[in-house]
């Protein structure tokens, strides 16, 4: 009972570390250099649309990657976030769709530039050395997209596109040093001649023991 009574109110989160780094940033526009792929001439609305298409392409790649921790709920978020927020998301794509028929030679090429943008896109998000700052993260903002009001997809994504993407730089636990302080540790000599039959360090004929618990007791007892 004294257990259950112990037990944090608020919803369960993933911790992986006593204390994460705090990646969260400024809002974003949609040019700064590594947050979203840069669209050359684009207006304030495909900007807005590329940030959308972003954000929905790195909780996809969430989705994907940290169902190690089922608690961050990245799946069904995602899948819910589809859902709920379609209409937003459509109209996102078909805006990119637009931009780069406009600004391609031909509608051929701008099909297949609409493509590249959506694989770098994704591959963007790729990450191994910092999937647990980049999941916890992501799993954050695809629960705070559950609990938007329908149309504000992209309100997140100017937000927190800043935080996510510094969770791809690594980083591990924050309360305490990640260093390991060297201790410098030397061993005996272990040939025959050191050693009496009984076990017995011989002083005379390798000198005075430095090593251990055994050179503890041998300078104190001086």
């Amino acid at each position: 009972m004294l257990a259950m009574m112990a037990m944090p109110s608020g919803p369960a989160a993933a911790q992986f570390f006593l204390q994460h780094h705090v990646y969260t940033g400024e809002p974003v526009t949609g040019e700064e250099p590594g947050i979203a792929q840069i669209l050359p001439g684009a207006t304030p609305e495909e900007r807005r649309a590329g940030l959308i298409w972003t954000m929905r392409s790195a909780l996809n790649v969430a989705a994907l990657q940290c169902q190690f921790e089922p608690m961050l709920l990245t799946v069904g978020n995602y899948n819910a976030a589809l859902l709920d927020h379609k209409d937003e998301l459509k109209t996102a794509w078909d805006t990119l769709g637009k931009y780069f028929a406009r600004t391609a030679k031909t509608k051929r090429d701008g099909q297949m530039a609409l493509d590249s943008y959506g694989t770098k896109t994704y591959s963007s998000f790729a990450t191994v050395a910092s999937q647990y700052g980049f999941c916890r993260t992501a799993g954050s903002i695809g629960r705070d997209v559950l609990f938007a009001p329908r149309g504000s997809f992209g309100d997140i994504a100017v937000a927190r596109m800043r935080e996510l993407r510094n969770s791809l730089v690594p980083y591990g636990e924050q309360r305490f040093s990640r260093y390991i302080n060297a201790v410098p540790v030397s061993l005996p000599r272990l040939d025959p001649v050191c050693w009496s039959k009984k076990g017995e360090w011989v002083v005379k004929k390798c000198g005075a023991i430095a090593w251990g618990p055994a050179a503890a007791q041998i300078a104190s007892a001086n």
